[in-house]
C-alpha cells in the first residue's frame, strides 16, 4: 500500500467511460463503476470465499471488513493484525500477510482465531509480508517488499538483505525464497492450472511471469508487461489485472486490453466475487467499488 507510479500515457488515455462496456470483452453491457462504500482510512487485499463474500482490510484501523453477497458491509475481525493482502486456501482458511509483526497468518473464518504460519526467514524478521497467493494445491507464494510502518515496535530497517519473493511448503514448515532480483516486489496472482505466477516490481514498473515447478520453485522468467501492480487478479479467459492508477488488465500474451479510471483513488487491490464470480471489486484508498463483467474470476481470488 501507499505506492505510487506514473502510467504510460498510452495507459492514462485508454480511460473507462460508459460506453466502452458494450464494446469491451470484458465489461458487461451497460457496466458501470459503482462506489459501494468510503468510510476507511485504506483499503487493501480483498479476497473471495467459495460463496462469493467478499473480505478485504482497512489496515490503519487494523481491521478486516466483510462485503457479504447481499450487499451489506460489516467489520469481520478487528484487531486484525494490520493485515493486508488476502487469500483463501483450498480449505476455506483466509491467509493474511499480517504486517503488524511481519508474519503471515491463517484464520479460521468461523472461529475467527489465527494460526501464524511464518514469522522469520532463516531467524531474521521478514520485510513485512504484503500480498499472498494460494495454489490450488495449497501452496503459498508471498511477497516481501520493505514499507515501514509507524506502528512497528521493531527497527524500520531489513534484516533481509533482498526484498523478495517466498514459497511455502504445502506442510507450511519449508520457506523458500524464489524471487531475489527485483527492486520491489508487490502484487501476485497465479492461474487456476497452478502453473504460471505472475508478479509485479512495482518500483521496477514491470511485471514478469514464471513457471511453477513441482518443488515450487520458479523457472522461465518472461517479462509479462511494461507495468507494475500493487495489487493482482486473473479471469476465466486468462486476462491479469493490475492496479494503481486505476485498473488496467492485460490478455495473456500482455496485450492491454482495458483500463478503469478510478482517479484520483490510487486503486490498491482488485479480486472477483458476486454470483458466478462476474462483479469485480477494486479497493481504492479511503473507498470500495465494484464492477460487473463479462468474464468471470477464476482460482484462488
Amino acid at each position: 500500500m501507499k505506492i505510487r507510479f506514473t502510467i504510460p500515457a498510452v495507459l492514462a488515455c485508454a480511460v473507462f467511460c460508459g460506453a466502452m462496456a458494450d464494446e469491451n470483452p470484458i465489461l458487461a453491457p451497460g457496466a458501470k463503476l459503482e462506489k459501494i462504500a468510503e468510510t476507511f482510512a485504506f483499503t487493501e487485499g480483498p479476497a473471495a470465499d467459495a460463496e462469493g463474500n467478499i473480505y478485504f482490510t482497512d489496515q490503519p484501523n487494523d481491521r478486516i471488513m466483510l462485503y457479504s453477497k447481499d450487499g451489506k458491509i460489516s467489520t469481520f475481525m478487528q484487531p486484525a493484525g494490520r493485515s493486508n493482502g488476502l487469500c483463501f486456501d483450498n480449505k476455506g482458511n483466509l491467509i493474511a500477510c499480517a504486517d503488524e509483526h511481519n508474519e503471515l497468518w491463517s484464520i479460521d473464518v468461523k472461529t475467527k482465531q489465527h494460526t501464524v504460519l511464518i514469522k522469520d526467514y532463516n531467524g531474521k524478521l521478514l520485510n513485512g509480508p504484503n500480498d499472498v497467493w494460494v495454489r490450488p494445491d495449497g501452496r503459498i507464494y508471498i511477497t516481501d517488499p520493505l514499507y515501514p510502518r509507524d506502528y512497528w515496535k521493531r527497527s524500520p530497517k531489513t534484516e533481509q538483505d533482498k526484498e523478495g519473493v517466498y514459497y511455502l511448503s504445502p506442510d507450511h514448515k519449508t520457506l523458500t525464497r524464489v524471487v531475489s532480483d527485483f527492486k520491489r516486489p508487490n502484487g501476485i496472482i497465479g492461474t487456476p492450472d497452478g502453473k504460471t505466477l505472475y508478479i509485479a516490481d512495482i518500483d521496477g514498473r514491470k511485471t514478469w511471469s514464471y513457471s511453477i515447478q513441482e518443488d515450487g520453485s520458479l523457472k522461465d522468467k518472461k517479462l509479462f508487461c511494461n507495468l507494475g501492480s500493487d495489487g493482482m487478479t486473473i479471469d476465466d479467459a486468462g486476462n491479469v489485472y493490475l492496479t494503481g492508477r486505476g485498473v488496467t488488465a492485460f490478455d495473456r500474451t500482455g496485450k492491454q486490453v482495458l483500463h478503469i479510471d478510478v482517479s484520483p483513488s490510487w486503486t490498491a487491490n482488485i479480486c472477483f466475487a458476486g454470483k458466478g464470480s462476474h462483479t469485480l471489486f477494486i479497493t481504492a484508498s479511503k473507498a470500495v467499488y465494484k464492477i460487473e463483467t463479462k468474464t468471470a474470476g477464476a482460482g484462488s481470488q
